[in-house]
């Protein structure tokens, strides 16, 4: 039996506007515009560029709730936008995964002899922004066409769900840094913890949490990478590698003043961030309905709001400098 044609049936309109000889025309421009739009599903917008499905929204919502990330993880790294020792005038850093542009904006003002790229899969930073900065359309995931041995810091905070090969990552990163350049790797670990028994093993928080490991899994975006980013940029040939470990209180529940802060944040955070770190994974990956996902964002929120709750994740920041001297990414692995 012949197999069915799936060919592409050609158009030979050669007067189209897609044959112009400038990309400045409306068939590029709906595309453009298909990009900036993204994909609805279930009441949420997904980007609609990139080798691999992205897990999460890129709408308002989610833009304030990444905002809203900004400013807490200032606060967990004590006031500081980043914890490598790089120099006081930089020339060119580069921020991975940029999302609404806040880190790199904050940067650019800091550090006004620095150009500052951003860049991302979804459009959605904003128009106005330091002389110092600027954005980009890409996927971290394909290979980068920036300048080799150019940055004096590359920055990739939060990219759960995001990264599939680290490794990759990493050296490329490597390869893209100035001698004496700094990669500095963060991301939160959804691993619940609790030291005086407060948390139930059955808990809506616990589940959630197990949810999005599993999400994790079946996307091969582990949550758990972060573990492994000292490990990984060691094996890369980056030297004096540190990382750091802070405890994030799912609530308000701390006494210090500054991790209560902290934990208002991350209440708000899960409080709106639930349905968007979960709903399409619950719902493609595991296949759970809307409504299903929405009664367990309720039941989430509800605990974060309980102060006798006492849990926490953590949240892990690793930087390392790449050599001085010449080194290859090869004679690094041996």
């Amino acid at each position: 039996m012949a197999s069915r044609d799936e060919s592409i049936e050609a158009d030979y309109n050669f007067d189209d506007e897609g044959y112009a000889e400038s990309t400045n025309t409306s068939y590029v421009t709906s595309i453009a515009s298909d990009i900036r739009r993204g994909i609805e599903e279930n009441g949420r917008t997904y980007p609609a560029y990139g080798q691999h499905q992205y897990g999460m929204p890129i709408d308002e919502r989610e833009q304030d709730r990444n905002d809203l990330q900004h400013c807490k993880f200032v606060l967990v790294l004590n006031d500081h936008l980043f914890l490598s020792p790089i120099d006081d005038e930089p020339q060119h850093i580069l921020d991975l995964g940029t999302g609404t542009g806040i880190w790199a904006i904050d940067v650019a003002d800091k550090y006004p002899t620095a150009e500052v790229l951003g860049v991302d899969i979804a459009p959605i930073q904003p128009t106005f922004m330091p002389p110092n900065c600027r954005f980009e359309l890409d996927d971290i995931e394909n290979e980068w066409l920036y300048r080799k041995d150019h940055f004096d810091l590359i920055h990739a905070r939060e990219l759960m769900l995001a990264v599939r090969d680290w490794d990759q990552l990493i050296k490329q990163a490597y390869d893209h840094l100035k001698p004496g350049g700094y990669l500095e790797l963060s991301q939160s670990v959804p691993d619940p913890g609790c030291d005086d028994g407060s948390l139930p093993d059955d808990s809506a928080y616990r589940q959630m949490t197990a949810y999005f490991i599993e999400i994790g899994e079946r996307l091969g975006a582990s949550v758990h990478a972060a573990k492994l980013f000292k490990q990984k940029m060691e094996q890369a040939g980056f030297e004096d590698v540190v990382e750091k470990r802070f405890k994030i209180p799912c609530s308000a529940w701390p006494k210090n003043p500054r991790l209560k802060k902290i934990g208002m944040f991350e209440a708000a955070h899960v409080d709106a961030g639930a349905e968007a770190l979960l709903l399409r994974g619950m719902t493609q990956a595991l296949g759970k309905s809307r409504e299903e996902a929405q009664v367990f964002f309720a039941e989430v929120r509800k605990e974060i709001r309980n102060p006798r709750m006492h849990a926490y994740i953590w949240f892990y920041d690793v930087h390392g400098r790449k050599p001085h001297r010449r080194r290859t990414f090869e004679a690094a692995e041996g």
